[in-house]
């Protein structure tokens, strides 16, 4: 197979903000705010920043796609996201893209690489990659999400402490800081913990709370679930909306009035930081660091 790449770079940006008013009630799929590829705007130096690689052979893209989930992994080992057999990332399939990529049933994550990543078709059974059972569950959410959202590319869900904690209180993270920003209209409430996912109709429902355009869900007395365009986005996403609860949790816990960030500025900083080529950029010095700490282990790619 072809080795053959292209990177694309960011070349400038344009942004436009909407009035205050035209932010009033809910928004619907034709007034969603819209991004601008605009992480130049926030790097500086006369170079471009180099962003997503536009990859054209699709075997290639495949193997760099399982490289970043593996690297996806070995940061949320690190930053304390795993809770025995619990926890999973998924990746649809450049080649094959009505089935996906996911970790195998009871292996740590901090010690997954590229190669032990299991692919499986739509029904759940084992096409390729590492030939080993997977997490029934996982599979229920993650097939589910898939199929509805055909923009979705990656899934992440972990049973993180903060994350944990925060859905028990079955509300949406408060727009109260920067960071949170990039959830401004962007998350989900599931209200329904029906048990551990091993029905299809709970994936489903599941799926239905996240929405057509939503990229974060909290589950109520479950934890968070994210998503995106790639591993990257997702697995950021992740870490950031964990770190915002356990932030949310120390902001209630002092019991004075809380000043939310307002409309206006809120959307202004989404639309920002909140691109998928900036959240995968996000992302990036995480994913480096474990390539570094792995001495490159991480990367092995046996057989795919």
């Amino acid at each position: 197979m072809s080795s053959t790449s292209t990177t694309t770079l960011l070349q400038g940006a344009s942004l436009t903000i909407g009035s205050k008013s035209s932010l009033e009630g809910a928004p619907n799929s034709e007034d969603r705010p819209q991004w601008s590829s605009n992480f130049t705007s926030i790097s500086t130096g006369g170079f471009a920043f180099a962003g997503i690689p536009k990859i054209d052979d699709l075997y290639r893209k495949r193997q760099w796609q399982l490289e970043h989930m593996a690297g996806a992994f070995r940061v949320f080992a690190r930053k304390g996201f795993t809770e025995g057999t619990s926890g999973h990332i998924s990746v649809r399939d450049p080649v094959d893209p009505n089935t996906f990529w996911i970790n195998p049933f009871g292996k740590h994550f901090g010690m997954l690489t590229a190669s032990d990543m299991v692919h499986i078709d739509e029904e759940g059974q084992v096409i390729g990659g590492n030939k080993t059972a997977v997490n029934a569950a996982g599979f229920m959410i993650h097939a589910a999400i898939h199929k509805a959202r055909p923009d979705v590319h990656a899934a992440c869900h972990a049973h993180s402490p903060a994350g944990k904690a925060w859905s028990t209180f079955g509300r949406p993270l408060d727009i109260i800081s920067q960071d949170t920003c990039i959830f401004w209209q962007n998350q989900s409430v599931y209200k329904s913990f029906g048990g551990v996912v091993l029905a299809k109709e709970e994936g489903q429902n599941i799926s239905k709370a996240l929405g057509n355009h939503n990229r974060a869900i909290i589950l109520q007395n479950h934890g968070l679930l994210t998503t995106g365009s790639t591993v990257d986005e997702a697995a950021y996403l992740f870490t950031l909306m964990e770190r915002s609860c356990e932030v949310q949790i120390m902001v209630e816990s002092a019991a004075i009035e809380k000043i939310h960030v307002g409309d206006e500025e809120a959307e202004y900083t989404y639309k920002i930081n909140g691109d998928p080529e900036t959240l995968y950029t996000e992302f990036q010095p995480d994913y480096e660091y474990e390539i570094w700490k792995s001495g490159g282990e991480l990367l092995a790619t046996k057989g795919l």
